[in-house]
């Protein structure tokens, strides 16, 4: 989902160092915690929803017992404030939006239901650290979302893939948004705009023409009579 860990290695890696403690959401069936152990970088705490799935990947990586697997609601993050110098999502939102009707104006739900994740995950945070985002969301619906001030963090884009392009977003928290970025995210907070009244232009084979003559000439008699 999202391409496999080959298709964003070279954006990832650059981002991370060995000693970084990571934290992925909603990792599901994945193998990217277990990718991201064999690309040299040990110390990764996975989390997801689901004590089924925490179980299976127990199970599956019991031969690394570096890897850790917790289950956890990322809406509210059982780890203490700083804890993670990255935290790294792929697809985990796209999941919890899967539901919105319109990827142009989402939900209050939705809107709150991002906000609460990103709050977290901006808690859990270390200064300087940074926030990972793998997504098939376009910038024009991702952007959003991710350019709210009181998260703290600046707001970098990037694409991968060949022929369909995934997105990879990087916030680092303590840089700041820009103006452009920062306008964006007060679009989400605004109520949407109510429709514009379909404009219809008049047939002239209906117009009233004696009407209008009629008051045309009643106009005429007044100002006669002034």
């Amino acid at each position: 989902w999202f391409g496999d860990f080959s298709s964003f290695r070279d954006l990832l890696e650059p981002e991370l160092r060995p000693e970084d403690r990571i934290l992925v959401l909603g990792c599901g069936n994945s193998a990217l915690s277990y990718e991201l152990f064999l690309g040299g970088f040990p110390d990764v705490t996975s989390v997801d929803y689901s004590s089924v799935v925490v179980a299976a990947m127990r199970d599956r990586y019991a031969h690394v017992p570096k890897l850790r697997w917790e289950t956890m609601d990322v809406r509210a993050l059982g780890f203490p404030s700083g804890s993670f110098d990255v935290v790294l999502e792929k697809g985990t939102l796209d999941a919890l939006l899967t539901g919105e009707q319109d990827p142009w104006n989402v939900s209050s739900e939705g809107i709150h239901t991002v906000d609460q994740v990103l709050s977290e995950v901006s808690r859990v945070l270390v200064p300087g650290g940074q926030f990972i985002s793998m997504t098939s969301a376009a910038p024009h619906f991702r952007t959003r979302h991710y350019a709210q001030a009181r998260y703290g963090w600046s707001l970098r884009h990037a694409t991968y893939g060949n022929g369909f392009h995934f997105h990879f977003y990087l916030m680092q928290k303590g840089k700041e948004l820009s103006v452009a970025q920062l306008a964006l995210g007060a679009q989400i907070l605004s109520p949407p705009r109510p429709p514009t009244p379909p404009c219809f232009l008049q047939d002239s084979d209906h117009e009233d023409f004696l009407s209008a003559i009629q008051l045309l000439k009643y106009s005429e008699f007044l100002t006669q009579g002034l």
